[in-house]
């Protein structure tokens, strides 16, 4: 099934599409939007520690994980559907070079590829990863996932898998259950996330149809917790 942005293309656009919000000390929680599609529609995100984990949480008014990009057969110009925790992590703190860009988690579905670590098979799963983004203007969003340049080497998680972008396929404890998506993280895994803030987006993604930088763009936004991408969540510290 083919979405479109309720609020238009590019992250101001649905800043401003998604002003009903109440951005708490811990938790972020907004109005559901009718214009937004229900398995997007975000109406709660947080991060809370408990027993040795990091839990991102985001509920949704309804079927979280239902709806998933249409298979097109081929890798250049396919989608992807994600749920996204920007947050300040650095990059650093997920095994990527120092200030590379926004640390986000984002919990993605994509019909015609795989990417799991060590050539493992993701493509029939919604499933975890970490991504670097940038600003780029190439791309309808804004955003892109940041490109690695040709014949560099920059610092690379164990678990990358071998994109020329700056994503990370750990497997982490993923659900997609009613209203909820949730992944849990070891604490160890990012040691930083005590002292983090964060938002919460749902968007769609495409790969180049060309296979050039940028490789993969933020194509459409559908909701963002905060309204405007602010990173007001702050993580409750559990047990």
């Amino acid at each position: 099934m083919k979405i479109k942005s309720s609020c238009g293309f590019g992250l101001v656009a649905a800043a401003l599409c998604c002003v009903s919000v109440n951005a708490s000390a811990h938790e972020i929680t907004t109005a559901s939007n009718q214009a937004v599609m229900a398995s997007f529609d975000i109406i709660e995100t947080s991060i809370v520690t408990d027993h040795g984990h990091a839990i991102f949480r985001t509920r949704v008014r309804a079927d979280a994980g239902k709806v998933t990009p249409q298979a097109t057969g081929k890798f250049e110009g396919s989608e992807v559907y994600a749920y996204v925790w920007p947050t300040t992590l650095n990059s650093w703190d997920v095994g990527f070079e120092r200030d590379q860009g926004i640390v986000a988690l984002a919990v993605t579905f994509h019909p015609d590829f795989d990417d799991a670590a060590y050539g493992g098979k993701n493509r029939d799963r919604w499933h975890p990863h970490w991504v670097v983004l940038s600003e780029d203007n190439a791309c309808p969003g804004g955003l892109k996932v940041r490109d690695i340049p040709e014949g560099t080497k920059p610092r690379l998680p164990e678990t990358w898998p071998g994109a020329p972008i700056l994503i990370d396929s750990p497997e982490y404890k993923t659900e997609l259950t009613g209203d909820a998506v949730e992944v849990h993280i070891p604490l160890e895994k990012i040691g930083a996330i005590a002292t983090a803030s964060f938002d919460g987006v749902t968007a769609g993604l495409r790969v180049n149809a060309n296979l050039h930088t940028p490789l993969l763009c933020v194509a459409n936004v559908y909701k963002v917790a905060s309204g405007n991408l602010s990173l007001p969540g702050k993580v409750v510290p559990g047990k």
